[in-house]
């Protein structure tokens, strides 16, 4: 049995998009092509796209991208506009001159499904706590102009996009080695990052590492800009956390569009974080830690559940248990183990996904609920979570080494007609089973 199509392109011909759509057929993103927007309607109706992908020369042009949306119904549908003419905003979440490079092409669907994930994942949380009683509003962004930092050797085409940037209003900041990108980043607050891919990689890659091993730099977005043509090596960039990749020959219009439009993806999820961390003072929350209680977690992973049958998307739900090693037992026994709860837990709470949603279901027991996410992916991402804050070294007392947190996870992903609390169940047993395997 085939893979099912994610990606739907509406084109008259194959001229302008078909090397694209092989490309990312290659990659895991099956596209299939619709001629007409009658057919394009249908195909929303048989399939479960996740993105839409457009030519802009095609006659129904105008009237695509709402007729679309409408088709997809419950689920939030981005769409890709490529050629001249085309605004992005509004009508387009993307829009490019040219067909890009398929795995550019790829990590930046990747953004624009979890960006559209993430705004359906707000409008139910806002529902979860409306019913007890507290008001989720995400406010506006910051209208401060966007900060980007560059980082990386000059170069024409590297000023070029800096100028570029600049044009449009945003504020640049260059670093010209690791050591300054990660002075910079440590002393402000950055919106997006760029890095220039000299012909090894070895620098951008550097920095890469360090901000996916940092809880405050994890979630800033980054982009690498290709020195040279070559092979992207598309899974090497996603695993170290790129979140849209230039190739050498892309116009730097289009790469600054790009970045931007991160930048204001980035922005906007930290005001639902902002939302959330105020919502602490409504008494629904952990105290704590600022996580959903068991309670309010339940109630809306039901939500959740019922939402994710409905767009036809797979949820996953993560259970992790802190470990046993001796320096903890040491230091649950003298209460350090407590003091350091309410930083584990912020830590968590950073580190996933602004669309996920993190609980605390007992003292020591944390709980994730990861929309449009297999369980494979689910684990993984668990296990990231849990892999950063075991590079945090926690307190314990005088004259003791500090101890550092590991976790036990199990992870399950909700089957037809499954209820949220069995799914809670198993990835619970989950947990057990993985944790009695090991001893």
């Amino acid at each position: 049995m085939g893979q099912e199509p994610r990606v739907l392109v509406v084109a008259a011909t194959d001229e302008r998009i078909g090397l694209l759509c092989r490309g990312l057929d290659s990659l895991g993103w099956r596209t299939m092509t619709a001629r007409s927007g009658a057919g394009a309607v249908a195909a929303l109706t048989d399939f479960t796209l996740e993105v839409a992908i457009l030519d802009g020369d095609h006659p129904e042009i105008a009237a695509l991208p709402q007729a679309l949306r409408r088709a997809a119904g419950a689920r939030r549908l981005p769409i890709v506009g490529i050629g001249t003419g085309l605004e992005e905003g509004g009508d387009f979440d993307m829009v490019a001159l040219q067909a890009p490079h398929p795995a550019q092409a790829a990590l930046r669907i990747e953004q624009l499904v979890r960006a559209a994930i993430a705004e359906e994942e707000f409008r139910l949380r806002q529902a979860t706590f409306a019913l007890h009683g507290a008001t989720l509003d995400p406010g506006a962004p910051d209208p401060a102009p966007l900060k980007i930092l560059i980082a990386g050797a000059p170069d024409h085409r590297f000023l070029a996009l800096s100028n570029t940037l600049t044009a449009a209003g945003a504020e640049v900041i260059a670093a010209p080695t690791p050591y300054t990108a990660f002075d910079y980043l440590h002393e402000t607050a950055f919106d997006a990052a760029v890095l220039w891919g000299a012909p090894d990689h070895a620098p951008a890659l550097s920095i890469a590492s360090g901000m996916k091993r940092n809880t405050r730099l994890y979630h800033i977005p980054l982009a690498l800009y290709l020195r040279s043509e070559g092979e992207i090596n598309l899974s090497e960039l996603f695993h170290r956390g790129f979140s849209d990749v230039a190739a050498a020959d892309t116009p730097e219009p289009d790469t600054a569009a790009r970045v931007l439009s991160l930048a204001r993806t980035h922005r906007r999820h930290l005001a639902i974080r902002k939302a959330l961390e105020g919502a602490r003072g409504a008494g629904i929350m952990d105290p704590s830690t600022g996580l959903f209680t068991r309670t309010l977690f339940a109630s809306h992973l039901g939500r959740v559940a019922e939402a994710a049958t409905a767009r036809r998307r797979p949820l996953s739900v993560c259970v992790l248990r802190l470990g046993d090693n001796d320096a903890i037992t040491r230091a649950r026994a003298g209460g350090w183990l407590d003091r350091a709860m309410p930083q584990i837990g912020a830590m968590v709470s950073r580190l996933v996904r602004v669309e996920d949603t993190a609980a605390r279901l007992a003292p020591e027991v944390f709980a994730l609920a990861l929309p449009a996410t297999p369980a494979a992916a689910a684990r993984l991402a668990a296990e990231r979570i849990a892999a950063v804050i075991g590079c945090t070294a926690f307190d314990a007392g005088p004259d003791r080494s500090p101890f550092v947190a590991d976790f036990h996870i199990g992870a399950a992903e909700l089957m037809p007609g499954e209820s949220a609390a069995a799914v809670l169940e198993r990835a619970s047993a989950d947990l057990n089973a993985t944790r009695s395997a090991l001893v």
